[in-house]
């Protein structure tokens, strides 16, 4: 078994080697552009990690790793159309950088190039990575338009929310352990559990992100802390702090998200303070933890030696003990 840090350098190597510049550029130009501006690689590296887990050389699972990263890649695309994002990563987003058009089809080419890496499988292997794939994929889909629902409704419950962000990042998780999984032959009952495993740490990691955006060290978070509450965005935190305020709270609350002051500053500490007051901060922390030890106790169900769970465990705890 390789460490994390690893798995990320053969993952980016191999990356380097099957995504490149070619012809017509203006359709492949942006794919290689939105693929080498990093980030964390979280998901490839959990294809890898999980098919030596289940006993597979990692090399075998690279071209669903990819798989994997070019989908994931693909959809912050076709966000940052939908979110009219200026900045990816610090960087700027492929519509900005080509235009909208250029966006929409490179990021449709990146989906289908995602489906051909599948082909590099034999046939009962690939038919399982492929079916597995077309459901994640529109779950993914199905997320996001909930997300964009939340925007316009005046009311979505706390069932709602965590509905959507399963769609929207866990079952992404939950998929790229059970990719590795299958690469590796292994058994219904490991790869169910894996990915069960990765859907619920996929919930707690983006209810961490949530507390994060809201309370996260401005200086480590890497974007502007409070940018859901600038943008109004209905988080946990916020659903939470609407059920147990007091209705005076409450109505200061929704009053807050209906503006938008040229300086944010005071909204967003005013707003923290509410869910300080009304608990939900304290709420999220039990709802992270919550999470997180149910994924562990999957974990501990699943039949591979000790040693191998411990990497799974140790990738878990680093990812939920993030201040980034």
């Amino acid at each position: 078994m390789l460490s994390v840090d690893r798995y990320r350098e053969e993952f980016e190597e191999y990356l380097s080697r099957k995504i490149i510049k070619q012809e017509p550029a203006n359709l492949y130009d942006p794919m290689v552009y939105i693929l080498s501006l990093g980030g964390k690689r979280v998901r490839p590296v959990l294809v890898l990690m999980a098919a030596e887990i289940f006993g597979s050389d990692y090399k075998k699972a690279l071209d669903a790793a990819l798989a994997i990263e070019v989908f994931h890649n693909f959809s912050l695309v076709h966000d940052d159309i939908m979110d009219d994002a200026p900045l990816r990563r610090g960087k700027q987003t492929v519509h900005e950088r080509w235009d909208i058009n250029t966006g929409i089809l490179s990021g449709d080419a990146m989906l289908i190039k995602a489906y051909q890496l599948f082909e590099n499988y034999p046939g009962e292997t690939f038919r399982q990575l492929a079916e597995l794939f077309s459901k994640t994929a529109i779950e993914v889909c199905e997320g996001q338009q909930y997300d964009m629902d939340f925007e316009v409704l005046e009311r979505v419950q706390i069932d709602e929310y965590l509905k959507m962000i399963e769609y929207k990042t866990a079952v992404l998780v939950g998929a790229s352990l059970k990719m590795g999984a299958i690469v590796a032959n292994a058994s219904e009952d490991n790869c169910n559990r894996i990915y069960e495993f990765g859907r619920l740490l996929g919930i707690a990691f983006q209810l961490q992100d949530d507390y994060l955006d809201a309370f996260g060290d401005p200086d480590s978070f890497g974007k502007q802390v409070g940018g859901d509450i600038i943008e109004n965005k209905k988080t946990f935190l916020y659903l939470t702090s609407l059920q147990q305020s007091a209705s005076r709270e409450a109505i200061q609350l929704e009053h807050l998200y209906s503006i938008n002051p040229p300086d944010p500053t005071s909204k967003v500490e005013t707003v923290k303070s509410l869910f300080e007051s009304s608990g939900a901060a304290e709420l999220t922390r039990k709802e992270i933890q919550k999470y997180t030890q149910q994924a562990f106790a999957v974990l501990d169900e699943l039949q591979v030696e000790e040693d191998r769970k411990k990497l799974l465990y140790n990738f878990g705890k680093g990812l939920m003990n993030r201040q980034v």
